[in-house]
C-alpha cells in the first residue's frame, strides 16, 4: 500500500512538473515578440562602382552595409521584418536586377536610386532607414548626424530626433541636432516615416577610425536601434 501511495505521489509531481512546462512553453508562445508585425526597409548607401565617400582606403559603401547589417540582426532579434536595398558588396542592382547593362555610372546611379524607391514604396514598411558615412574636405569636422524631409512624412521629423537622441546619449561623441532637409531624393519619395543617418565623418580621422572598427559599428547599431524603440513605442501610444 505504502508502495503505491509513492508512486502516486511521484507521478503527480512528474504531471505537474510537465503541465507547468507546457504553460510556461504556451505563455513564451503566445507572447508577442517586441517589433513583431514591424517592417523596416534598410538602405545601406551606394555600393558596388558607387564607393561614396571615401578617405584612403576607407569606402563609405562598405561601413554603410557592416552598420546595416548590425542593426537588421538587432531588429529581426525583436520579431521586426526587415528588407534590406542591398545584403552585398554590390549596389541594389547589382543584386536585384544583375543583367541590366549601363552606359554610364551616372545612368547607373540614377537607376539604382530608382530601385531603392520602388523597393522603399513597394515594401510599404513602417519605418525606412537608409545608412551614410559623412565627409567633407575640412577634418576637423565630427559626430553622427539624422536628417529628415521638411516635406515628407511627418513621422520622419520624430524618428530622426529619435535617432539623434539616442545617438548623443549613447555615442557620446556628438552635440549635433537632427535636421531637416530637402534634397535627398529617397527620403522625398518615401511615403512613410524616413531617415538618412549620417554615421560620422570619416574625413575626421578620429572618427574614421572608430568607424572602420565593428566593435563601433555595433555601437551605432545599437544607437540606431534604440532610437527606432522609442519612435515606435510612441506611435503606439
Amino acid at each position: 500500500m505504502k508502495r503505491w501511495f509513492i508512486i502516486g505521489i511521484l507521478l503527480l509531481g512528474s504531471l505537474g512538473i510537465v503541465v507547468y512546462g507546457v504553460q510556461a512553453s504556451d505563455r513564451g508562445f503566445f507572447m508577442p515578440e517586441e517589433f513583431a508585425g514591424v517592417k523596416i526597409v534598410i538602405d545601406p548607401g551606394h555600393g558596388g562602382p558607387d564607393g561614396g565617400a571615401s578617405s584612403g582606403e576607407v569606402v563609405e559603401r562598405d561601413i554603410t552595409l557592416n552598420i546595416s547589417h548590425a542593426l537588421a540582426k538587432r531588429l529581426e532579434k525583436k520579431g521586426a521584418t526587415v528588407v534590406m536595398t542591398r545584403k552585398k558588396e554590390g549596389d541594389a542592382l547589382a543584386e536585384h536586377v544583375p543583367e541590366e547593362k549601363f552606359s554610364t555610372l551616372r545612368e547607373r546611379k540614377l537607376s539604382d536610386l530608382k530601385l531603392r524607391e520602388t523597393i522603399a514604396v513597394e515594401e510599404n514598411p513602417d519605418v525606412f532607414i537608409s545608412v551614410h558615412v559623412n565627409a567633407i574636405p575640412d577634418s576637423k569636422w565630427r559626430g553622427a548626424q539624422v536628417f529628415y524631409h521638411e516635406g515628407g512624412h511627418p513621422g520622419g521629423e520624430f524618428l530622426a530626433k529619435a535617432i539623434q537622441s539616442s545617438f548623443q546619449s549613447n555615442l557620446k561623441n556628438t552635440d549635433r541636432e537632427a535636421l531637416s532637409i530637402s534634397g535627398v531624393y529617397l527620403l522625398k519619395k518615401s511615403p512613410v516615416p524616413s531617415v538618412l543617418v549620417e554615421t560620422g565623418f570619416i574625413s575626421n580621422d578620429e572618427e574614421k577610425a572608430l568607424l572602420v572598427d565593428p566593435k563601433y559599428q555595433e555601437k551605432v547599431a545599437d544607437a540606431i536601434l534604440e532610437g527606432i524603440q522609442v519612435f515606435l513605442n510612441a506611435e503606439e501610444m
